[in-house]
């Protein structure tokens, strides 16, 4: 069942339920009122029979029933009976007299109200004190015969206008249903035809304050991030095929000329000590590809205990170090703090290292003098890092993008690398909860500034 039917269908039994229920109501307030008018007729012909009987001297039954009969306020199958205090019928304007005993005689004798319904006739009773005294019981019934032909016609009415009232609603509920869910088509029928040829369009949105044109415009951000996605894979894919193809030709050409004449024994080395350097290079750039690949896909599944951040930057600088001796790399505290606990973090201790190894690498590679500054200030929240480098700096223009993989600013073209060790300890750092920040001036230097939540 689509929406259209079931709206259609919801709206139906909603609107028809609605109608049964004003009609039923319409149908039994009708009835009370006729009821109650009816009885008020009742009354008043008995009140008006005892009266004539009691007023008019020397009037004979025969004559009263006479009056009674050519009465054109008469009602079907009347009949009104006079009970005196001895419980006898002293007049009666029928042959049929309704049966009644002694008992509620007397409760009616008492002021009790008296109505009774049996089959179509209507019974009421009331007392009435002559001139003598004496407690008359009158009691009168009769069929409303007009009354019920009304209410008859009124069922009819109301059930007819119902059904074709719902005939209506849901010839309606379709049409509005329609109306209303048209821009849902329109949205199908444009989202059919996006792939990732044209992920680029994007959805008309039409109706730009209801639902729908908000659904439209989550659509159209979604579509954004898509395309940013599919733009940055292509770009990674691109970038990672350029950087693996390189050292592969070079090593491809190196081998490829020292076998084509015979060399002496030091030139051979040479040329494997040159083929190492490019399969180290590779070594490196796979490792970093596969540990952003890791961190991007199954980041829930790392380990975090708690760990000192100054002992993670201090083991960072000592591996740093025992692969490039060349670097200078000073750490220092803004302040020692009381507590050793105000040092931890949450986190897994290969993964901070890595992001802290990038940094300092990057700010030692960069740096004429090959220097960085480190610098840990400790806060009341929180845990912040400073790096400091005095290199070449990175153009605003290119600050953007430095945490994308594969990229380089123009002012680094010239020194090796591959441009993944950022996009790798961004991810790191968000991974652990925690923000970095980059400023950069071109021929000044570069400060990264990362700030992680205490766990105290």
């Amino acid at each position: 069942m689509n929406i259209r039917l079931r709206l259609t269908l919801l709206f139906a039994v909603l609107v028809a339920s609605i109608m049964l229920v004003f009609s039923l109501s319409v149908y039994y307030l009708y009835d009370q009122f006729r009821e109650q008018e009816f009885n008020k007729r009742l009354q008043e012909k008995a009140k008006t029979t005892v009266r004539l009987l009691e007023d008019v001297s020397g009037i004979t039954d025969s004559l009263l029933h006479a009056i009674d009969r050519n009465n054109l306020t008469a009602m079907f199958r009347e009949e009104v009976t006079i009970y005196d205090a001895q419980n006898n019928i002293v007049y009666d304007s029928g042959k049929e007299p309704f049966p009644i005993g002694p008992k509620i005689l007397q409760e009616i004798r008492d002021g009790k109200a008296f109505r009774k319904q049996e089959g179509e006739k209507e019974i009421v009773g009331l007392r009435y004190i002559d001139k003598r005294k004496e407690v008359l019981v009158v009691i009168a019934y009769a069929v409303d015969l007009y009354g019920f032909s009304k209410l008859d016609r009124l069922r009819n009415i109301l059930v007819t206008g119902w059904v074709i009232s719902l005939f209506v609603v849901l010839f309606s509920g379709w049409f509005f249903a329609g109306d209303a869910l048209r821009p849902v088509s329109e949205i199908i029928a444009q989202v059919k035809n996006i792939s990732a040829r044209n992920i680029h369009e994007r959805l008309t949105i039409g109706r730009e304050k209801d639902e729908l044109a908000q659904l439209a415009i989550t659509f159209n951000e979604l579509l954004a991030r898509l395309e940013d996605a599919f733009n940055s894979q292509r770009s990674f894919v691109s970038h990672a095929s350029h950087e693996l193809r390189t050292p592969l030709a070079i090593m491809m050409g190196q081998l490829g000329v020292s076998l084509m004449q015979e060399r002496t024994r030091e030139a051979y080395r040479d040329t494997i000590k040159e083929t190492i350097e490019e399969v180290k290079k590779m070594r490196d750039l796979v490792n970093g590809l596969l540990e952003l690949a890791r961190l991007n896909d199954d980041s829930s599944q790392f380990s975090a205990r708690p760990l000192r951040v100054d002992e993670l930057l201090w083991q960072a600088r000592e591996m740093l170090l025992a692969h490039s001796p060349d670097y200078n790399i000073h750490i220092e505290f803004d302040q020692i703090p009381e507590e050793e606990e105000a040092l931890e973090i949450e986190g897994d201790a290969s993964l901070l290292q890595t992001a802290f190894i990038n940094l300092m690498g990057n700010g030692c590679k960069y740096s004429e003098d090959h220097r960085i500054n480190v610098t840990l200030h400790i806060q009341e929240q929180a845990l912040r890092i400073c790096f400091v480098d005095y290199g070449v700096g990175i153009a605003e223009k290119d600050l953007v993008h430095i945490f994308e993989p594969f990229y380089r600013a123009e002012a680094t073209q010239a020194i090796k690398g591959h441009g993944v060790g950022l996009a790798l300890s961004e991810r790191i750092i968000k991974l652990h909860r925690g923000d970095i920040r980059v400023h950069s001036q071109l021929g000044v230097g570069t400060h990264f500034i990362v700030t992680f939540e205490s766990i105290h």
